[in-house]
């Protein structure tokens, strides 16, 4: 069982940046960020995969968020810039494989103000 430990997230202004980290405790293949507004699905925000790190996003965040990973220390962060009030959100890390997320972090918070 993989466990991922999510740090990095706070209050912020609108315009303000972050940054995500997610540490799993073992090798991951896929590896994604999500995030869930209170009333809302939890939806896709970003994710990288093993094979070639190729990327995917959620239309609301392409060209301000940048997913990326370190492979050595079995690390993915998530670049916010351009933080906006609708950002505001818990965001998950998740890692799986294969178009399915086996594994889930518990969450860090993100409040952009305006």
């Amino acid at each position: 069982q993989v466990q991922l430990v999510e740090s990095g997230g706070g209050l912020v202004q609108a315009g303000d940046s972050l940054r995500l980290s997610c540490k799993a405790s073992g090798r991951t293949y896929s590896m994604g960020w999500f995030r869930q507004a209170p009333g809302k699905e939890r939806d896709l925000v970003a994710a990288i995969y093993w094979s070639g790190g190729s990327t995917q996003y959620g239309d609301s965040v392409k060209g301000r968020f940048t997913i990326s990973r370190d492979n050595a220390k079995n690390t993915v962060y998530l670049q916010m810039n351009s933080l906006k009030p609708e950002d505001t959100a818990v965001y998950y890390c998740a890692a799986g494989s294969g178009g399915s997320w086996y594994h889930w972090g518990r969450g860090t918070q993100v409040t952009v103000s305006s």
